[in-house]
């Protein structure tokens, strides 16, 4: 029982949180407006003294290159416009396909949900005893089916929306930032950044917004009854998770069979540039871009976002938040996303509007001190948030009791969170940004060939992931020491609290990659092609950064709601002597490695076309190498948008269909074992792994989860790190911009083409499995939470029979 209320009131918290979405979403729509006013158009002619390009902007004079060189700036800016246009077509019409099979799925698992959790009470309408409340009763476990649906559907929405709309700016800001990039690098970052910073806005705000609707619409059913309302919300979860995995899956073997198939046989094997015009899969390899790099990451954040929100509430709900119907703290998850809302919005004017970007080796500090400062101002948010959203002293479910737990423990739990994720976001910068040592020694390891360069890989991957875990083994000790499964929750809330930020970073890179694919293909100056592979090499490790958030997030993630699962269907220990959970433990261990298994070969098979189809153009279209005659862009882009429609469909269905079936088939207590198992297998000494569960074998389900979930990140992080530090130490070599670099040098040498090699190999590691793994971590955790009711009172049949 509380012993003190919070100073915020019920209606404040019904201001403050709405209000805080429609700012983020008008801030987004602010920085679009921007945006667009760098036209598509060719500018007026300049008077002969040329002052009408002096207004000062950020970075260099306004005089254009083309101006100084004596090109034709029309027909670049023509080129530019028709390349934007046809990557923008490329990428919508491959979502629109892929939505249209997505959409099926959609329908499919809706009416599953609603079939499985209403026979938990044979459809009836009468009230059913509250599971946690004794004593009282809840609504019909029909209508947690209805509205376990809706939200599951909205989650859903809310996800592809998301997605769509990143890709659309992405696309629609390329060519603009190529077109700047002619003033100076700083007009060109900065055009990136505003474009990132409107996916990143909309997708916090909107996820925020829609979340706070559903609340709200559901209550008015609901009324008093809390726990039934919060454990329909787990829908919007999974709704928002599931499309995420289409999205990462579908958009990373689009992008990345592109990227192989033209970097093999365009660098490699015909030794010419990046994104040069003639190779005909350059248009699919900058559709890939915005269509797994932009789209697959919005809906996997936003995945990230909703469950860390739903795993929150579903435990305060039965806690004396819940029990006592306080509004506020019960809200305080979204109170937190609220103020990160607006402490990202701060920052984002440092890098717009308070500073300028000058030189190139500006760009990397600028970024780093977008992750410093919203972190330091997200602190003092979080600690005003703590203050009035929740009362001194409360209670939090704790397996079966009732843990005592202040407010100043709870921001420390939030605080912990949020500055562990700072601390991923520079080591993995350090780890895959060519200014440093690692990435440098990478690079000089191709000396010898494309074995040591895949050798000096590896070992970086894997040594990348000591500290994170260290930061992530840290945050889940202090958190639930503090406040059980609660404060794993809000340390999960606190690493994406900002979130606006982290994906305006993120989105950045490959809108910058674009802009140089774009610049390539449009015949532009190579002093802008210069700007734009700076921008881009930045964009590589920040995309890297944005990786290490989403795969740390899902490690607290999904503790919380592996947690929420056992509560909710009634596990108080995991024996791992048992049969019932050995046997779920060796599967589930199993089947991260099936999933990276099928879509790295996803990846393979569709290259292996891409790269046929290539070289047959190479070799059949006449004038094609001498640039008089264009490729036949469209057929890679048909086979990218192939491959990825039917490949993607098996890994999909893997991940959704086993917790039904193991649930269905064996019982909660093996699927409890296959969520474990399959969080242990991320690392690569199951041995060691073994030994930790035979050591805490008797203890609290909690602490079993502690060795699970520090070791389930490993092998994802060491995956995305490893494929950006290849592709990073390629383009220090091809940069050449110190003077070892260009003893490597220059494109098309040894070494250059070792690293081209290393950079296929890593980018399906980096672009599509690693990626997928933390996906598929947590979407088995919130798909077992949302059908725990069913499994609880169905489940387990064959182990009924025997």
């Amino acid at each position: 029982m509380a012993a003190s209320s919070a100073f915020l009131p019920e209606l404040g918290t019904q201001v403050v949180v709405p209000v805080a979405a429609v700012v983020g979403i008008a801030f987004a729509v602010l920085q679009w407006v921007l945006v667009s006013k760098v036209k598509l158009t060719p500018e007026p002619p300049r008077r002969g003294d040329g002052s009408a390009g002096k207004s000062g902007g950020a970075g260099a004079s306004e005089f254009l290159i083309e101006e100084e060189e004596g090109l034709n700036e029309h027909n670049v800016v023509v080129k530019c416009a028709e390349i934007q246009n046809a990557i923008s077509e490329g990428a919508t019409s491959f979502l629109f396909t892929e939505y249209k099979y997505v959409g099926l799925f959609m329908g499919i698992f809706a009416v599953l949900i609603f079939l499985f959790l209403g026979s938990v009470e044979s459809f009836s309408t009468k009230s059913q005893p509250c599971h946690y409340s004794k004593g009282k009763t809840c609504k019909p476990a029909l209508a947690n089916a209805i509205f376990s649906t809706i939200a599951f559907v909205l989650g859903a929405v809310t996800s592809l929306v998301s997605g769509f709309l990143g890709m659309k700016i992405a696309t629609y800001a390329n060519a603009r930032t190529t077109l700047e990039a002619r003033k100076g690098v700083g007009k060109a970052f900065i055009t990136a950044f505003r474009s990132g910073a409107v996916m990143g806005f909309l997708l916090a705000a909107s996820g925020l917004f829609v979340l706070y609707i559903a609340i709200n619409l559901f209550g008015i059913y609901y009324g008093d009854d809390w726990e039934g309302l919060y454990e329909a919300i787990t829908g919007y979860g999974l709704g928002g998770s599931s499309m995420a995995l289409f999205g990462r899956v579908g958009g990373g073997i689009y992008t990345k069979a592109a990227d192989v198939g033209a970097d093999l046989v365009g660098k490699v094997e015909r030794n010419i540039p990046e994104d040069d015009p003639r190779n005909p899969a350059v248009i699919a390899d900058n559709v890939g871009d915005n269509v797994g790099d932009i789209a697959g990451m919005g809906s996997d954040l936003f995945g990230s976002y909703a469950e860390s929100s739903c795993a929150a509430l579903v435990v305060a709900s039965i806690s004396s938040f819940g029990i006592n119907h306080e509004f506020t703290p019960m809200l305080y998850p979204l109170l937190i996303s609220s103020v990160g809302i607006i402490a990202c919005l701060i920052t984002t004017l440092f890098a717009t509007d308070f500073f300028e970007i000058k030189a190139v080796d500006e760009i990397e500090p600028a970024l780093k001190k977008q992750l410093i400062i919203s972190t330091a101002v997200m602190t003092v948010g979080i600690a005003l948030v703590s203050w009035l959203g929740l009362p001194y002293t409360f209670t939090i479910y704790n397996f079966g009791v009732q843990k005592t737990v202040y407010n100043w423990q709870l921001f420390l739990c939030v605080a912990v969170g949020l500055w562990a994720g700072l601390v991923i976001g520079f080591v993995t910068e350090y780890y895959t940004s060519n200014a440093y040592s690692p990435v440098q020694d990478v690079a000089d390891s191709c000396r010898t060939g494309a074995a040591t360069n895949v050798i000096f890989g590896l070992a970086l991957g894997y040594k990348s992931v000591i500290i994170p875990i260290f930061a992530i083994a840290f945050s889940i000790f202090l958190s639930f020491s503090l406040a059980a499964m609660y404060g794993v929750a809000v340390a999960a809330l606190g690493m994406l609290s900002t979130i606006a930020t982290g994906l305006a970073i993120d989105a950045y890179g490959p809108i910058s990659d674009n802009a140089g694919g774009i610049a390539e293909m449009a015949g532009m100056s190579h002093r802008i092609r210069e700007r734009t592979d700076a921008l881009d090499a930045a964009g590589n490790t920040t995309a890297a950064i944005g990786k290490g958030f989403a795969i740390g997030s899902a490690a607290l993630v999904s503790l919380a709601l592996f947690g929420a699962f056992v509560s909710r269907a009634a596990i108080s220990t995991v024996d791992v002597l048992s049969p019932k959970v050995f046997i779920g433990l060796i599967v589930g261990a199993m089947l991260p490695y099936w999933f990276s298994a099928m879509t790295m070969k996803s990846v393979g098979s569709a290259a292996l076309k891409m790269v046929e189809e290539v070289r047959r153009q190479f070799n059949t279209i006449p004038g094609l190498m001498e640039g008089t005659t264009k490729p036949d862009y469209a057929t890679c882009v048909k086979i990218s948008t192939d491959a990825s429609i039917k490949e993607m469909i098996p890994p999909g269905a893997l991940v959704m269909l086993t917790p039904l079936i193991v649930g269905i088939l064996f019982g909660v207590e093996t699927l409890s074992g296959v969520l474990a198992g399959a969080l242990v297998s991320g690392v690569q000494v199951d041995t060691l792994s073994m030994t930790a569960f035979i050591v805490v074998i008797s203890y609290n389900v909690a602490y079993v989860s502690f060795i699970i979930y520090i070791v389930s990140v490993q092998i994802a992080i060491s995956a995305s790190n490893t494929g950006g530090a290849w592709d990073n130490a390629k383009k220090y070599i091809e940069a050449g911009a110190s003077e070892h670099a260009r003893t490597l040098g220059p494109k098309g040498s040894d070494p250059h083409k070792a690293a081209v090699i290393g950079d296929t190999i890593g980018d399906p590691l980096k672009d599509t499995s690693g990626p997928s793994l933390n996906i598929l971590i947590k979407l088995m955790a919130v798909e077992s939470l949302v059908f725990a009711p069913f499994f609880a009172t169905h489940g387990g049949i064959l182990f009924k029979w025997l």
